[in-house]
């Protein structure tokens, strides 16, 4: 067995927000599912998952959000593990008990991927040991989340189908988000199912070299859209009263992120995103509010 899964000292990976800056959907298949085109990007905030090996499989969740999620099986993380232990059986592997402590500092059900990334830290973590068993656990990620699968790759990109599609997305240049959650949970099937329409158009094809400056990709995100927000706004008004307050700060671009609640501003300045975090977060001293940088990729420190 490896040094990551059998180590005797923990291994710590992150777990990165995953924020999209836009969200077409497209179409739905017989199954129920809905065939999407995203602009995905990843944050440098992001919860931390450490694992170590152990006589039982375990999970000990910490945190500002960790009361918030369960630590038996029905936690996402959990059944990741379960996964990865079943693919590596198939491939002829024995994946030995692992004792897992997961920091959450990313709100769950806020439509920025927190618990698929959490499961995805686990699976990388696996798939960086057995790199073979990388496209069996990629079929794994899928069935446990359409965002697994992304948060797996850990990469900007655009993501097309139910999250199982993607191609790298270029950003050149350094990119800041603000990010705002007024602290309400929002039902994604109930956001799906308030959709009037699912068979809008796919996104504008990106340019192929990427984006090298924050103002050409939002010079390109305004002729995109989220079709999931105006239902979640319905849904919950309060996701209305965010954006608004992050729309007052002048970013690039202001938006939500997948099906809720979390919204984000796009800036250029690191100084602008801060000191807009500092204002809204002293005006709603309940919400979640976070100034961070996109991420250049799942190796950023």
């Amino acid at each position: 067995m490896g040094e990551v899964l059998a180590a005797t000292r923990p291994v710590e990976v992150l777990a990165r927000a995953k924020i999209n800056l836009a969200l077409h959907v497209v179409g739905r298949r017989p199954d129920g599912y809905h065939e999407l085109d995203s602009l995905v990007v990843f944050a440098r905030i992001a919860d931390q998952l450490q694992v170590v090996s152990g006589d039982r499989d375990q999970l000990e969740i910490a945190g500002p959000f960790g009361h918030l999620l369960p630590t038996g099986v029905e936690n996402i993380v959990v059944k990741a593990l379960r996964s990865a232990r079943d693919v590596l059986a198939v491939a002829g592997h024995d994946l030995p008990p692992q004792a897992m402590r997961l920091t959450k500092h990313l709100p769950p059900a806020s439509g920025i991927g927190g618990g698929s990334a959490d499961a995805a830290a686990l699976l990388r973590l696996i798939a960086d040991r057995y790199p073979t068993s990388l496209p069996d656990l990629r079929i794994a990620a899928l069935r446990l989340g359409a965002d697994v699968p992304m948060c797996l790759d850990g990469v900007n990109a655009r993501v097309r189908g139910v999250g199982e599609a993607s191609t790298d997305l270029r950003i050149a240049a350094s990119m800041f988000l603000l990010l705002v959650n007024p602290r309400v949970e929002v039902s994604t099937p109930a956001v799906f199912s308030a959709l009037r329409h699912r068979d809008n158009e796919p996104l504008p094809e990106p340019p192929s070299g990427g984006f090298s400056s924050a103002s050409s990709l939002a010079t390109y995100l305004q002729c995109c859209r989220n079709d999931l927000m105006a239902p979640a706004i319905n849904i919950a008004p309060s996701i209305g009263t965010a954006l608004e307050a992050v729309e007052r700060a002048a970013p690039l671009v202001a938006r939500m992120s997948g099906s809720g609640a979390t919204v984000f501003g796009l800036f250029e300045d690191p100084d602008a995103c801060r000191l807009a975090a500092e204002r809204i977060a002293h005006l709603h001293p309940s919400w979640w509010v976070h100034a961070t940088a996109v991420s250049t990729g799942i190796h950023d420190v």
